[in-house]
């Protein structure tokens, strides 16, 4: 058996059905040290337990339990445990265009400080962190992950914000709604949306919640499980009405059918077949 306190996990989630990978990392390690080493893309990440102790531009830089890491594309670095009882912690690596949507510039958002502290975003980037690892579904990886993205890049790079007024916002986010509707089996990337509609993703998002009250692929659960709860009542069963409305499997349909009516899918079922009989 391996050491439980040395633990990496990847996951890939796509940004859109035909959108580009982000990759995921999950993370727990006692020992463990990283060698020097860049990446192409920013990494993000967010320290759940434990410190780490991080190697970068020149220094070195403790991040402790609800602290955001930001490492630039092509910094070198290092990281590993600053004590004996390790530290755990979930990171994401997003192309630097990721970032950048929502901001204005010529060039990457930098960060001077590679540890940031922002309680509330920190705790949305590991919620979507975890759902995302346990059902990367492309639709909620690219209304989720570009929107924290740039509002990290928006509170804390020296990028300027862009204006967020985005023109006929309704009749915009009612666009995308019905498409997603008349799709739901396979719905249009939010990228290929935006492009029909001449906005760019993060203008898309800003529309749809800003109409909506929720982001694109929490409006299509919601729709999938209305949906979901009509074949129910006619009877069929839960591992057969996941697929017939969009869900990745029967595990995804459960999810968001406790969310939205509180109760399983089989649970449900039960319930209305018993007052029918």
């Amino acid at each position: 058996m391996g050491d439980v306190r040395e633990q990496a996990r990847w996951t890939r989630a796509r940004l859109g059905r035909c959108g580009p990978p982000l990759d995921l990392l999950t993370a727990r390690f006692s020992r463990h040290e990283y060698a020097p080493h860049t990446h192409d893309e920013f990494t993000v990440g967010v320290t759940v337990g434990g410190l780490e102790v991080i190697a970068y531009r020149g220094g070195r830089v403790v991040s402790g339990p609800g602290s955001i890491v930001v490492l630039e594309p092509g910094e070198m670095h290092t990281g590993g445990p600053a004590a004996s009882d390790g530290y755990s912690y979930r990171a994401l690596y997003a192309a630097p265009a990721l970032l950048g949507d929502g901001t204005l510039g010529t060039g990457l958002p930098h960060f001077r400080e590679p540890v940031l502290d922002d309680p509330e975003l920190a705790a949305a980037l590991r919620r979507a962190h975890t759902d995302l690892s346990a059902h990367p579904d492309p639709l909620e990886a690219e209304s989720r992950l570009p929107w924290l993205l740039t509002a990290l890049a928006r509170r804390h790079s020296t990028s300027r914000a862009d204006d967020d007024t985005v023109p006929g916002a309704g009749p915009v986010a009612l666009a995308v709604r019905d498409r997603l509707a008349d799709e739901l089996l396979a719905p249009p990337s939010l990228a290929v949306l935006a492009a029909d509609l001449g906005l760019s993703r993060y203008q898309l998002l800003r529309a749809f919640r800003t109409t909506m009250g929720v982001p694109p692929y929490a409006w299509l659960a919601q729709y999938r499980v209305t949906r979901a709860r009509a074949l129910l009542d006619t009877g069929l069963r839960p591992a057969e009405v996941a697929g017939l409305v969009g869900f990745a499997d029967q595990a995804h349909l459960t999810r968001w059918f406790r969310r939205v009516l509180g109760v399983t899918p089989a649970a449900y079922r039960n319930s209305v077949q018993d007052v029918g009989r």
